[in-house]
């Protein structure tokens, strides 16, 4: 048999095309987890104060107007809209149009000069895939949050008060704790779709695991290779969060229960 034959499996599986790219693929995946890291960290932050924001009010003016007028308008309107637009195109958006407004060799608001030639030539994709990840999750994570902070019992928060606590420490010990066991199923159904969301970044030339399986497929004119392995490799990840978030649920019902 010639050597330099490809192996076949099952007749018309290539592997030695994924061994040939393992490198690209491994560099992807690491892309992928720590797009999502930071996304996840930086999304729930966001979320937070944007589902603090929303349920902010008060009884007297002017802070009820303040409450109204500069924190629950602003906050509804940006959930709105990141949760009404296609991630696709907020990540189309933030590259083109937004980011450029900032960071820009000529004219950038925040960074300009080398520095901002030096970001858009080796980091530009990834900055505006993570600030457009975390923005879209921080939408779809208020909510969460505030679902959650609202289904903690008033009876709940009055007795916080009524010990002495401030508004700001009966919501950091009394209601967030109670509401996080509630809250962390929907937050572990954002984690998974952010993971996968990532996959769209590869769109603006962020090489990511997506990325590296278009690239192997128009080098070979082959499919079933890279978007199988990149299937795979999604499935394994989105399977280990799970097995994760399962063991930090029973976790937590054993804490409740002692």
């Amino acid at each position: 048999m010639d050597n330099n034959t490809p192996v076949e499996w099952f007749g018309w599986f290539r592997p030695d095309i994924l061994v040939e790219y393992k490198q690209m693929f491994w560099q992807g995946a690491m892309v992928t987890i720590g797009m999502t890291v930071a996304c996840v960290i930086m999304g729930c932050a966001l979320g937070l104060m944007l589902a603090l924001a929303r349920l902010a009010d008060t009884r007297h003016q002017p802070w009820k107007g303040v409450c109204k007028y500069l924190l629950r308008w602003p906050s509804t309107a940006y959930v709105s809209f990141f949760r009404g637009t296609p991630l696709f195109v907020q990540i189309l958006l933030m590259h083109f149009a937004v980011m450029p407004l900032f960071v820009h060799p000529v004219n950038g608001l925040f960074i300009s000069g080398d520095l901002a030639r030096t970001l858009k030539q080796d980091h530009g994709a990834l900055m505006s895939g993570v600030v457009a990840l975390t923005l879209n999750s921080a939408a779809y994570i208020s909510e969460v949050f505030r679902a959650g902070i609202q289904s903690i019992a008033i009876g709940q928060k009055q007795a916080g008060m009524s010990l002495g606590m401030t508004h700001g420490q009966m919501m950091r010990y009394v209601v967030i704790p109670q509401a996080f066991r509630r809250m962390l199923p929907p937050l572990g159904n954002n984690m998974i779709s952010l993971l996968k969301d990532t996959s769209l970044v590869s769109a603006i030339g962020l090489a990511e695991m997506a990325y590296a399986a278009r690239t192997v497929a128009g080098a070979y004119g082959r499919y079933w290779e890279p978007y199988l392995a990149v299937a795979l490799a999604y499935w394994l990840m989105t399977f280990m969060l799970t097995l994760g978030l399962r063991a930090l649920e029973n976790h937590l019902a054993r804490t409740d229960r002692t």
